[in-house]
């Protein structure tokens, strides 16, 4: 019988993406049900109920900002229901983070880490590992650890490796600093204006909102910048902005 899988999100675009995402992820076979909004997920979770109630929902993928709500509602509909149920956002700050886990989100995953991030992320869940995005994990031990240790962690000096990593080599001892990409160039300039705003910490809503852009475009932009500098987050993209003089 195949798994059915509930993917809850207004863009098309990241909708498409998102199921790319979970048929890469399993090999079972599956049924994967999408709509764009509170009202259609619930009309489906309530379909299901009723023809096949010992069936359900075995992973439901929600985003939080819906056109006619918030996926916390839902969340907190689902409360013990058996489904595993995964916020995937593009919000990584505390204000969005810890309510959808106190709601009862069994992972949170970032929607513009990149397309093999979260189909290993995703797979975890199969192992029974916490699917958590690599930099919300980085959050809640950063949240949960003294102030004093936290640079000084493992994690801490994990991440100034990955800064790095992009713009120096070691030879014998000695670091050498490379020059940056020569994508760089063809960077656009709301691209460039992007990765401004990216490096001095502004949120992906905070972005749109000072550019008068949709945040899926900032989005677009984001993964165009990504893909161009040849980095895989916004630690490394800010190395590379400060060099330029940027931030």
């Amino acid at each position: 019988m195949a798994v059915k899988v509930l993917i809850i999100e207004d863009n098309p675009v990241a909708r498409s993406f998102l199921c790319r995402v979970v048929r890469e992820s399993f090999s079972d076979p599956m049924e994967i049900i999408e709509v764009g909004d509170l009202e259609g997920a619930r009309r489906q979770i309530a379909l299901l109920a009723q023809t096949d109630p010992e069936v359900g929902f075995k992973l439901i993928l929600v985003d939080l900002e819906l056109p006619d709500g918030n996926g916390m509602e839902l969340l907190a509909e689902l409360t013990g229901s058996p489904a595993l149920k995964i916020v995937t956002t593009l919000y990584s700050d505390d204000d969005h983070l810890f309510p959808a886990l106190q709601r009862g989100a069994d992972g949170y995953l970032l929607k513009e880490d990149r397309f093999e991030v979260l189909v290993e992320e995703l797979q975890r869940i199969v192992r029974g590992q916490p699917p958590l995005s690599p930099a919300i994990a980085r959050r809640l031990l950063s949240h949960f650890r003294p102030a004093s240790l936290q640079d000084s962690s493992p994690m801490a000096l994990h991440s100034g490796f990955g800064a790095l990593s992009s713009s120096a080599t070691f030879t014998a001892g000695r670091s050498v600093v490379l020059d940056p990409p020569p994508e760089w160039e063809r960077l656009t300039p709301r691209e460039s204006e992007v990765l401004t705003y990216l490096s001095k910490g502004f949120t992906i809503k905070e972005i749109a909102n000072l550019m008068g852009i949709k945040w899926f475009t900032v989005n677009d932009h984001i993964k165009s910048i990504y893909k161009k500098l040849n980095v895989s987050s916004r630690a490394e993209a800010a190395v590379l902005a400060s060099k330029q003089g940027l931030v």
